[in-house]
């Protein structure tokens, strides 16, 4: 899809304005990890999926009102895969058909690059609000922009992405793990983060407390598809294709979509949450003409 790669290319050239750069050679180390991890190779989706809300329901606004956003939340997701890829967590030695990050840089360093990236994040955060503020920026700016930076705060923490991640180690090699259980941990491990992009970026242009409801719905489902999808392409497609190990659940003791419906029902599922998705859209983009809708067609057929 030439519109989207050419969406990606220009996110990819706002985010890295945002990394941390190499200022002392006592502290080079961790930047350059947290710089590896970031810069290998990632579809930029979350980002992607801030920019397109906010383009579908921003007015007059500027655009990059929204750059710092998407950097941020880059930053927070690089750092969760960082994590993620470690010994205590799931052990994987490969990420984007690449070393992961405490492979190449050790263990360590490879925490340390995670903290770097999360710390980067807020920073960021912090700075373009305050600049706001020194730049006579209006209230109502100012509050949009809080709000945006309490969502991505509040999604990836311990009622968000980290809670979720706890939940996954706690339940792991539970024979007994509930679907309610199995439902929580993507709705707040996978699907927050996603939902923080479209509601940040909904909220950052003007939109209202309903629009808002309708995005964080849209992401829900999106991030539970996307989930289940995930569970799909780790049972049947290649290390070559995904970029990473297959069988990682299977090998970790993880219960998934599949493991409690079979293959076939989750694949109907995932059709049913793009369906729900495509309703909810329709009341903002009738015609399915916004990238927002290019976007989600996009991971609806991805087979990455």
């Amino acid at each position: 899809m030439k519109h989207l790669e050419e969406i990606q290319e220009k996110i990819e050239e706002i985010l890295i304005k945002y990394l941390p750069q190499v200022h002392s050679d006592e502290n080079k180390t961790g930047v350059e990890a947290a710089r590896y991890s970031f810069l290998n190779g990632g579809k930029r989706l979350r980002p992607i999926l801030m920019y397109a809300a906010y383009q579908l329901m921003a007015k007059d606004h500027e655009e990059d009102i929204i750059y710092p956003y998407m950097a941020a939340i880059e930053m927070i997701h690089t750092y969760s895969l960082i994590h993620d890829d470690l010994p205590a967590m799931d052990n994987d030695d490969l990420r984007r058909g690449k070393p992961t990050c405490h492979i190449v840089y050790g263990e360590a360093n490879g925490i340390l690059a995670g903290d770097t990236l999360l710390n980067a994040a807020y920073e960021t955060l912090f700075l373009t609000l305050n600049q706001g503020v020194k730049a006579n920026a209006s209230y109502a700016q100012i509050k949009r922009g809080i709000e945006a930076a309490s969502i991505l705060s509040r999604y990836s923490g311990i009622e968000g992405m980290i809670g979720g991640q706890i939940s996954d180690i706690a339940h792991e090699e539970d024979p007994n793990v509930s679907i309610e259980s199995l439902l929580y941990i993507h709705e707040h491990k996978t699907a927050a983060l996603i939902k923080a992009c479209l509601e940040a970026g909904c909220v950052l242009a003007g939109g209202t407390k309903k629009d808002q409801e309708n995005f964080s719905q849209i992401g829900q489902d999106l991030g539970l598809a996307f989930q289940i999808q995930d569970d799909i392409l780790d049972c049947n497609s290649t290390e070559q294709v995904l970029g990473k190990p297959i069988g990682s659940d299977q090998k970790n003791g993880k219960m998934t979509f599949i493991s409690f419906y079979g293959e076939q029902e989750a694949s109907k599922e995932v059709s049913r949450r793009f369906e729900q998705i495509s309703q909810r859209i329709d009341e903002y983009d009738p015609h399915r003409e916004s990238l927002l809708t290019q976007v989600i067609d996009y991971i609806q057929n991805r087979h990455y």
